[in-house]
């Protein structure tokens, strides 16, 4: 090696690296996150390497004890980190050659850097997406509890965030469950793309020696080597398809976020928060501040952010490893970092809502949600839609006057509107009765309510057992 660049490629160059453009290009600070997946993705190489006669296994046992080492190295942060060296894979394999001399250097015969951190991160993203699998896995276990739980419990349902109908909070929260539902599947639909193995197509084009992919892919438990050696070290979609799953998910936590925000305001009052998921003010002492949900809200953004970078980032990329590449690590670190945090901070926060119940249901009583029933009503009676439409927009008004609800007139009152409204009327103008109603798969019934969320218990115990 070269005494004037100190680097594993340094054989072709005469002048060191200047050291700002050392600096620059190296990734050893970022991703050495990756540490841990290096190794095991080494241990396999070694291991297929021996088994395939070109390592022996004496070689083999040397290099994966001594990777073992370094690997007790790093979790007792004693490793020593070199810029010099690049990244984190060079860094490893320097120590492993110091450790064990002239084999050390015999890891690296039929692989290359580019397959190699491809593997790197594939595994990390496999690791991570269990991870938050399991935080998903938990906030809807939490949220259809909760749904259960308040099947029965009444609140307006909105559109344009006018009081619309009456719906019950258990429905509203099976709503939500129902994006985590495709969220959760788009999440394990993304790990079946991320579960397949560069390593073997070295820097570009395959490596002479006698490798098996097949053994290596079986050591690390991926489904199967990468079918095109080009593809294999250049190919990032499957960063890019999970930062867009994370963008669909904090999209859809955001949308939750917005609602927890306006419910716990004094102008809505539906829910409380427990203080340990808010804060307070440095000046009102009064205030009691929904910071995580806010926080999530905000977090969003970034995360889209990130999506955007990934994808300008092989917008223009030719075929196949550029070093454009190491540009990928940090955007996506984040994202899972991002992604991983704000559904814990949900699954924790979710179960623990307490809602106001009768803040809720009197919510519910103003602007007239069951005028839609009414107009069912009259058109179960022989009245024609339209018509029963004006004869509810009338009743409307006149109730907007006196400032009384529907459900608050007399029978006297309502009739004057239309003769065919009879006593039954109010079994549908209440807010029990207009919920209760809608008895069908879908609706906001409780007993479809309590349905619904048993189907759903059961789809997510199926989704777990496949995975």
């Amino acid at each position: 090696m070269s005494q004037a660049t100190n680097q594993s490629w340094g054989g072709r160059f005469s002048e060191p690296t200047d050291a700002f453009v050392a600096r620059f290009t190296a990734s050893v600070t970022f991703d050495q996150r990756l540490a841990r997946q290096d190794i095991q993705g080494s241990i396999a190489h070694a291991t297929m390497l021996a088994r395939v006669g070109v390592l022996t296994d004496e070689e083999r046992d040397t290099i994966i004890n001594g990777l073992t080492e370094i690997q007790g190295e790093i979790e007792r942060g004693e490793f020593n980190w070199s810029i010099p060296l690049e990244d984190v894979h060079m860094n490893i394999e320097a120590r492993l050659t110091d450790k064990i001399g002239i084999t050390g250097k015999k890891l690296h015969t039929g692989r290359s850097r580019n397959d190699q951190v491809a593997t790197d991160i594939r595994l990390f993203m496999r690791d991570e997406i269990d991870v938050i699998e399991a935080e998903l896995v938990r906030l809807r276990e939490g949220m259809i509890e909760l749904a259960d739980r308040e099947a029965d419990t009444i609140m307006p349902g909105f559109t344009h965030l006018q009081t619309a109908q009456p719906v019950t909070f258990g429905h509203h929260l099976l709503a939500w469950q129902e994006m985590l539902t495709r969220d959760h599947e788009r999440l394990l639909d993304c790990r079946k793309r991320v579960n397949v193995m560069p390593l073997g197509a070295a820097a570009l084009a395959g490596t002479t020696y006698p490798i098996d992919r097949h053994v290596t892919a079986e050591l690390l438990g991926f489904d199967r080597p990468a079918e095109n050696s080009l593809d294999a070290v250049s190919d990032r979609d499957f960063a890019i398809e999970f930062t867009s799953f994370a963008s669909i998910l904090l999209m859809h936590l955001s949308r939750m976020s917005e609602e927890l925000v306006l419910w716990t305001s004094a102008q809505f009052d539906f829910i409380d928060l427990p203080d340990r998921f808010c804060t307070g003010s440095s000046i009102m002492p009064q205030k009691k501040n929904p910071d995580v949900p806010e926080l999530v809200r905000g977090k969003t953004g970034r995360v889209y952010g990130h999506l955007m970078a990934l994808l300008t980032l092989m917008k223009s990329q030719p075929l196949a490893y550029n070093k454009d590449n190491q540009e990928d690590k940090e955007p996506l670190f984040d994202a899972v970092d991002t992604v991983r945090d704000c559904l814990k901070a949900f699954a924790d926060m979710v179960p623990a809502i307490e809602p106001k119940k009768d803040s809720m249901y009197e919510a519910a009583r103003r602007g007239f949600s069951t005028a839609t029933d009414l107009a069912d009503y009259l058109v179960r009676n022989g009245v024609a839609f339209r018509d029963a439409h004006e004869i509810v927009g009338q009743s409307v008004a006149y109730g907007l006057k006196t400032k009384k609800d529907l459900s608050e007139m007399t029978l006297e009152e309502l009739q004057q509107f239309s003769a065919t409204i009879e006593q039954d009327v109010f079994e549908v103008l209440t807010l029990e009765g207009s919920v209760a109603a809608r008895n069908h798969i879908g609706g906001t019934a409780p007993d479809q309510v309590r349905a619904a969320a048993s189907r759903a218990r059961e789809a997510l115990a199926a989704l777990k057992g496949d995975a």
